[in-house]
């Protein structure tokens, strides 16, 4: 049974975790794009519908959480999954009340990213804070 390559988005502002994010997710078998702000998502978004979109939220300039806010009007199929180093409470419930799917925290990234993302295909909500 041969299943359909994952595209996934992802917004991440430093270049070492957008490195080692993409050698990782590449090594799994998914398709990775890179944006390294917002406002360079919200561009590629014009042309690329991805399956989900990792995305940080303390991006300079246009952050995570207004991103997700117009990220859900441009592709409102793709999934979000925060990855981020905010993992406050309130922060969390914001983040699942703009819509997202997942939240990880960048520290746990390394044991929870690969499950949180597998879950979000199958349509489940993943958090670990």
């Amino acid at each position: 049974m041969s299943r359909r390559k994952v595209h996934i988005l992802v917004v991440e502002d430093e270049l070492e975790i957008t490195r080692a994010l993409q050698r990782s997710l590449t090594a799994c078998g998914y398709e990775v794009l890179i944006a390294h702000s917002g406002e360079l998502a919200l561009q590629l978004l014009d042309q690329q519908h991805p399956d989900l979109i990792l995305l940080d939220i303390g991006l300079p300039s246009l952050n995570g959480i207004e991103a997700a806010r117009q990220i859900r009007k441009l592709s409102p199929t793709s999934k979000i999954v925060f990855l981020t180093q905010d993992c406050s409470p309130d922060m969390v419930q914001e983040a699942l009340d703009l819509g997202a799917w997942g939240y990880v925290g960048k520290f746990r990234a390394g044991t929870d990213l690969l499950p949180a993302i597998e879950a979000v295909m199958l349509e489940k909500q993943f958090v670990s804070t």
